[in-house]
């Protein structure tokens, strides 16, 4: 079930290359999405995670989905799940992939490279993501594959800050003799 996320943070992005997760994982691309709480995504994400959960597995779907929740394996999650990183505590956040590169693209609908500088961790965005089911050798999960992400505006950069300017170090060149450094 595809769906639009207006207006949320985007954290955690692998969106011009595709990164594995562990060792055995095949690469993919990726991102997680902040919502503000109380943002009207939040509604429509549990409403087409349920409709999923019911088609997939009939009369049986709230009580797997009950199940999957207890889990955590949905692609929602509680942000508290995440309290070390800036931006979760407090928040949801639904994770999604793809190992086919999603469209990225400016406020004008432009594509973006990485060169760009956007999208970036902290920033914000308007995100579309496909909500399915998955049965199989691997288990029952609630899955988002990540389709395309348009940069929306500036925010705070997670975990960046500015780079060490010139006066973050000493000149150690002073009264040494510079073969020392070689």
């Amino acid at each position: 079930m595809k769906l639009k996320l207006n207006d949320v943070r985007l954290a955690f992005p692998a969106l011009f290359e595709a990164k594995a997760v562990n060792a055995e994982s095949e690469p993919r691309y990726s991102a997680a999405f902040i919502p503000v709480p109380n943002h009207p995504a939040l509604v429509e994400i549990n409403k087409a995670i349920t409709i999923v959960a019911n088609d997939k597995w009939g009369a049986k779907g709230p009580e797997t989905l009950a199940l999957l929740r207890k889990t955590l394996k949905i692609c929602l999650h509680d942000g508290d799940e995440k309290p070390a990183y800036e931006g979760f505590a407090g928040n949801h956040f639904i994770s999604a992939s793809n190992k086919v590169r999603p469209r990225i693209v400016d406020r004008n609908n432009n594509p973006l490279v990485q060169v760009d500088g956007r999208p970036y961790a902290g920033c914000y965005v308007n995100a579309v993501i496909d909500i399915w089911a998955q049965e199989n050798t691997y288990g029952k999960r609630i899955n988002a594959s990540l389709m395309g992400v348009q940069f929306l505006r500036d925010g705070d950069a997670f975990g960046g800050g500015a780079p060490a300017s010139e006066e973050d170090f000493d000149d150690l060149t002073v009264g040494a003799d510079v073969e020392d450094f070689a």
